[in-house]
């Protein structure tokens, strides 16, 4: 199947945000009436200018802030009473620096109390995943920081969620570990098939990462555009420097031009 198409067959989406709005005690109002359907399968990116709500829309998504205004439903999650489960990859790793690589991946499982070994080898096996084979017992201070940001990926895919959400991870990262980090991910995305909500500033990540680009307006946080990306998977170096890829980037580019003058 192309990762072009979602592999649940439910036709519900996974995530559906309903005229969500968020305002704060001091009287912002950090996201205005967002209305967005979120596919299984799906990797969808947040664009837009600092102080857009991005952030925001992907903590209450998380459940780790409740909409002032509105709903978030989880029509496709399955489980019992509309349980779901998602992994949450902050712009910081948020790594326990007393615990080692492997100690900070197995931490979720250890929460459900998993058998030890089992969870000790499904934390190894995701750390060979994400490229840090032989790095199971280094400790955070000893780990460049793509190494940490692959452990915190490797953290929050360990327990399999359905959605992955990330909020700027790459972005204080150098441009060669952050196309790197950007392959990787897509690559595990491809094998796993988790849906992914990724926050970013960059026109060039979003259109590299993306089937769908949510872009965003600030003051208050609202959803411009929302632009389907038609270019195939599996998206590689070639694509970085194809004409493909920089067509989608001049049409990324002009919508988010039109969110931060609106």
């Amino acid at each position: 199947m192309s990762p072009n198409t979602a592999t649940s067959g439910d036709a519900r989406p996974l995530v559906s945000i309903q005229h969500v709005s968020k305002q704060f005690a001091n009287g912002t109002i950090a996201v205005r009436d967002v209305n967005l359907d979120l596919a299984a399968g799906e990797f969808v990116s947040l664009l837009g200018p600092s102080g857009c709500g991005k952030s925001t829309l992907l903590r209450m998504i998380a459940g780790l802030g409740e909409p002032s205004v509105g709903t978030i439903d989880w029509p496709g999650a399955g489980g019992a009473n509309g349980e779901h489960e998602l992994g949450f990859v902050f712009q910081d790793p948020t790594l326990m620096p007393w615990a080692t690589a492997l100690g900070n991946v197995v931490l979720p499982m250890q929460l459900k109390r998993m058998p030890q070994g089992e969870a000790e080898a499904r934390g190894a096996a995701m750390l060979a995943l994400v490229g840090l084979k032989g790095f199971e017992r280094s400790y955070p201070r000893e780990l460049s920081g793509g190494m940490k940001m692959r452990v915190s990926i490797a953290r929050a895919l360990v327990t399999q969620p359905k959605i992955l959400l990330m909020d700027e991870p790459f972005a204080a990262l150098d441009e060669i570990t952050r196309h790197k980090l950007n392959d990787d991910l897509l690559g595990l995305w491809e094998t796993n098939r988790f849906s992914a909500v990724f926050v970013t500033h960059s026109v060039f990540e979003s259109v590299y990462l993306s089937q769908r680009i949510v872009v965003m307006a600030a003051r208050p946080g609202r959803v411009m555009a929302d632009l389907r990306v038609e270019a195939p998977y599996p998206r590689d170096e070639l694509f970085r420097t194809s004409a493909d890829y920089a067509h989608w980037c001049r049409i990324a580019s002009e919508k988010l031009k039109e969110a931060i003058s609106a």
